[in-house]
């Protein structure tokens, strides 16, 4: 089931910040990386890599992350 919604998608990343920008709430020293710079445009799903396993991140209907193994 696709439960992407691509209009909202672009919206929601019309409202990134560029890389280097202060994200408020962000620790001293936390490397930040915008959502825009890890999805294409279109995409509202990534697999990450780490250690022997691969996890999914994905973007919901409600524009939030949710990361799964």
């Amino acid at each position: 089931m696709n439960n992407y919604n691509p209009q909202f998608h672009r919206s929601w990343h019309s409202k990134e910040k560029e890389v280097g920008q202060f994200y408020p709430g962000t620790p001293p020293g936390v490397r930040t990386v915008s959502s825009n710079h890890l999805f294409n445009t279109g995409e509202h799903e990534i697999g990450i890599a780490h250690g022997e396993s691969v996890y999914r991140l994905r973007i919901t209907r409600q524009g939030k992350l949710i990361l799964n193994k």
